[in-house]
């Protein structure tokens, strides 16, 4: 892999997704902090929006290489980078959406991994479920039609939060340790599912976005913002790798909503 022209892509699809938020926005842009990483070489760049639509977006980018891996014992060398994401809508009608497309690196083997998926904060919208799944089908069955099915199974089941026993949302796609011997085909993989997140979710924004709500409808989207914290601190594989790997821990809690409530 070509870790140069890879975390050039990474940028641009960082930038590029940003330039979409901010369309949603009459005077907000995204704040920007890059950090360096300090147990090994490389690091990141931090997108923080704060406006009157997005309560608070985050995408991040970072590529950072050290002398072990941290998810495994006694491993050697690591190189890691990707792009990931997280809205929370000042609009509870508006739902969350979550994004992350990573390639890790390590003395045995690589692999390409991420998805994307929706979280209605209380407001659960049948069409832009269809909507969200549809692109989602659409991004792949071009490549493969048993890649959707798949990806989407993965999704039901790595975004379950246990101790709630529920789903925590309405799904999208996931895929881990993705490597199936034919470099070409993984990056279609990830580039299709990379390029087609915001067909995936600015419709849905777009329709959204304006829709009356009361203080009852923003306690509902609260509680349940909450809900989406737990899973994020205590199941998500992502705040795990950063928290073992030494990465930046603003950038790594910026998926945490600005309020939520218990």
């Amino acid at each position: 892999m070509n870790k140069e022209k890879l975390t050039t892509y990474l940028k641009d699809l960082q930038l590029a997704i940003c330039t979409s938020f901010e369309s949603f926005e009459v005077s907000s842009k995204f704040e920007r902090k890059d950090w360096d990483y300090k147990k090994g070489s490389g690091g990141g760049s931090m997108r923080v929006l704060r406006g009157d639509v997005f309560e608070k977006a985050a995408v991040n980018f970072s590529a950072v290489s050290g002398d072990t891996f941290p998810m495994k014992d006694g491993s050697g060398p690591f190189f890691a980078t990707g792009v990931s994401l997280i809205t929370h809508m000042k609009n509870p009608h508006m739902p969350t959406v979550h994004m992350n497309v990573r390639y890790i690196e390590t003395d045995e083997g690589s692999w390409f991994g991420g998805g994307y998926d929706l979280t209605p904060m209380g407001f659960a919208y049948e069409e832009d479920t269809k909507h969200f799944h549809s692109v989602a089908k659409e991004s792949l069955d071009p490549i493969d039609q048993t890649l959707y099915p798949e990806f989407s199974k993965n999704a039901k089941e790595y975004f379950y939060i246990p101790h709630r026993k529920k789903e925590r949302g309405v799904g999208g796609l996931f895929f881990d340790h993705y490597n199936t011997g034919d470099p070409s085909h993984d990056m279609k993989v990830f580039r299709a599912i990379a390029e087609n997140f915001l067909s995936a979710i600015i419709p849905i924004y777009e329709k959204r976005k304006d829709s009356p709500f009361t203080q009852e409808d923003k306690a509902k989207q609260l509680t349940l913002r909450a809900h989406y914290v737990e899973f994020n601190l205590i199941y998500d594989r992502g705040t795990k790798f950063g928290f073992s790997s030494g990465g930046n821990p603003e950038a790594i809690l910026c998926s945490m909503p600005p309020v939520a409530a218990w």
